[in-house]
């Protein structure tokens, strides 16, 4: 051979040769320590990475909360915000001072947190006024203390585990459907008529309506997506009802429905000069149009929302041949649902709410809350129980509690799906949960007489007090926060009223386990999940008091702040749907010159309104803070009687209130 780098050899028998070798005979002592440095390397890897982690945190912490910078303080508006503050606070100086004395107890070497079998010594045996001090106080704790907390405890598990069987329960029901393949189903064609000139009164009028406030970000996209529902032109009206405040942003909007008009869309745009009510207002003075009598179902749609352009036509047909049939709700799907974790673990907990409570109260009761849009209502039955009132927050709920007490059905389609935003930062998702969480309590309140007077069975008055109202509304936020939040933390330091290992650690998971198998592949944010929806009890709780007692804070209205997200196949979608509704538009020419005008009008104007500068901004939450530093005192003095699942917990779960807290889950506020 030229290449002389090579060498050839002649071999007999090559099947002896090439037979297959041992792996584990070519292991040797040099390969074995190369497999230990590796793991090695990957362990020292983690704990840097968890020390980095953790000198961020406390960077974060330091100018945060020491020098504030690019921070703002939360702004407690009800005297119930700051009277629970202040209770927070009051139990972290008790909890600080209790450490405090359990730490000098331990140096002195008196172990009595080991032991709960504690002995109270006797006169002869106290030596000095400090022993004295803290044997009284054994003795007082053990006596008067841990009893109540006992008692508190024990109801707190005792309703824990009745919301644990609800759910479980809902689960069940949920995988029947789902295994029976249970669902509303339209008979036939309803739109197919022999007369080929009469086929288009089998399309019946249908009104629908745009309600929104300041939404800079998203009403062009829920016009334009409204405005492209296949539905025939004149047996549809679209009605935007703006509330907005600011003139800029009401031009815009008359200028997109302008531009919608000039392409032959039924739509008109009404401005409310005297803006009482909130959303309901809103709602209740477009029903009062005359024209709204010509129509026979309403659909509505937050301004967020984007429908297909076959929603009318999965949704609407389920009305026909049912007359006591009320309302038609469909699914929500987010466009950002995994922007961030916030997003993430809010997609989570809507997936079990409609997979689950709305599917199985939909399917077994004909009966659930209405979502107060990507609906579609029966005007009949929206005038016969009473039309929007403005009385609560929740006027969605509102109307469809009443519906339900006049014998009206309900149906929920979970395969109809209609693309709307989740709010990305945390000042927005708590805001929404607040308003979320106090208006059930005022309508509990209002109803209550109404729901007791009604002639429906006695079983859906048991329903609506007991499960829809008291243990989903009520009870879930009080225990969650009582248990998690106060409860726990003080067992800490009084070790004669302890919480078992099971109501820490198995009960939750398995709550968080059963929440989560709506989204499988959101599997791996359990444990953030399970933190998280603790984290949030503060708020519940604090609505659900403020709804419950008529405080200042229940009856505000918080437009949930939006940015215009649009996941990337939706933006492709919208763009292929606005290119064929503009090549077969046709424009009415008799106001085309004037309307094209106008447009140009609105055009110039909006390019001449100033652009306010954007400043993004995180906030310090008092309470969220307070907690934290509650729950990781009490993890350290679970830490010195070597607690172990009690330690973990409160130490993660102080770790989630600091985070919250601090404003570091979400996006930023501008």
């Amino acid at each position: 051979m030229e290449n002389h780098n090579y060498s050839v050899l002649e071999m007999n028998g090559s099947e002896a040769a090439f037979q297959r070798v041992d792996k584990d005979r070519g292991k040797n002592a040099k390969q074995f320590t190369w497999v230990l440095l590796l793991k090695a390397l990957r362990a020292v890897g983690s704990i840097a990475w968890l020390g980095n982690g953790l000198w961020t945190l406390l960077g974060v912490i330091k100018n945060r909360l020491i020098f504030g910078q690019g921070v703002t303080m939360e702004n407690e508006k009800s005297n119930k915000g700051r009277f629970l503050f202040r209770i927070i606070l009051a139990f972290l100086v008790m909890a600080l001072t209790f450490l405090a004395v359990e730490v000098v107890a331990h140096l002195k070497g008196w172990h009595y947190f080991q032991n709960h079998n504690l002995h109270i010594p006797q006169t002869s045996e106290i030596q000095g006024w400090f022993n004295m001090i803290y044997f009284g106080w054994l003795k007082i704790r053990a006596d008067y203390i841990a009893p109540p907390i006992q008692f508190l405890s024990i109801a707190c598990v005792a309703l824990f585990t009745i919301q644990s069987a609800d759910r479980m329960l809902q689960c069940l029901g949920c995988y029947w459907i789902k295994f029976k393949k249970i669902k509303p189903r339209i008979e036939g064609d309803p739109f197919k008529s022999d007369d080929l000139e009469g086929s288009r009164c089998n399309y019946p009028m249908v009104l629908v309506q745009i309600p929104m406030c300041n939404e800079r970000e998203v009403y062009e996209q829920s016009i334009s997506a409204v405005c492209q529902l296949d539905w025939p032109k004149d047996r549809i009206l679209i009605q935007v009802l703006d509330d907005s405040d600011d003139e800029n942003i009401q031009w815009l909007i008359k200028g997109e429905v302008s531009k919608w008009s000039q392409k032959g869309v039924n739509i008109i745009y009404r401005h409310r000069f005297i803006r009482t009510g909130y959303k309901a207002g809103n709602l209740k003075s477009a029903m009062n149009c005359d024209y709204v009598k010509d129509y026979e179902f309403v659909a509505i749609f937050d301004a967020d929302f984007q429908p297909n352009p076959d929603f009318l036509k999965q949704t609407v047909p389920h009305f026909k041949n049912t007359p006591e049939l009320g309302l038609v709700q469909a699914r929500w799907a987010f466009v950002n649902k995994d922007e961030n974790l916030l997003t993430r673990l809010q997609n989570v907990n809507m997936c079990f709410h409609f997979e689950v409570e709305q599917q199985v109260n939909g399917v077994y009761l004909n009966f659930f809350g209405f979502n107060g849009t990507a609906g579609v209502w029966r005007i009949k039955a929206l005038e016969e129980s009473g039309g929007w009132l403005e009385r609560t927050t929740v006027e969605d709920m509102d109307i469809a509690v009443r519906a339900h007490l006049n014998g009206w059905k309900f149906i929920f389609l979970d395969d109809v799906k209609v693309l709307c935003e989740l709010p990305a930062s945390y000042e927005a998702y708590r805001k929404q949960q607040h308003r979320w969480h106090s208006g059930p309590m005022q309508l509990f309140r209002l109803c209550l007489p109404a729901i007791i007077t009604s002639k429906i069975a006695f079983w859906k008055k048991a329903n609506l007090i007991l499960l829809f109202f008291l243990l989903r509304k009520l009870i879930l936020p009080f225990y969650s926060f009582t248990l998690f939040c106060i409860i726990l933390p003080l067992t800490m330091f009084v070790p004669e009223a302890e919480l078992p290992a099971w109501v820490i650690c198995y009960v939750p998971v398995v709550m968080s386990f059963m929440s989560i198998l709506p989204a499988p592949r959101y599997f791996p944010f359990i444990v953030p999940y399970l933190l998280f929806e603790n984290t949030m009890s503060v708020t519940k709780f604090n609505a659900m008091i403020s709804g419950l007692f008529q405080l200042g804070s229940s009856y505000e209205w918080v437009v949930t702040k939006k940015a215009g997200r649009s996941s990337e196949p939706d933006l492709l979608a919208a763009e292929e749907r606005e290119s064929k509704a503009m090549n077969h538009a046709q424009l009415h020419r008799g106001v085309s010159d004037s309307g094209l005008s106008e447009l140009n009008k609105l055009k110039e104007h909006q390019e001449a309104a100033p652009k306010p500068p954007v400043k993004k901004m995180n906030k310090i939450f008092k309470k969220e803070l307070a907690l934290a530093f509650l729950l990781l005192t009490a993890a350290v003095r679970s830490l010195l009687s070597a607690q172990g699942v009690h330690f973990y917990f409160l130490l993660f779960q102080g770790i989630s209130f600091l985070l919250v807290g601090l404003d570091l889950i979400g996006e930023q506020m501008s």
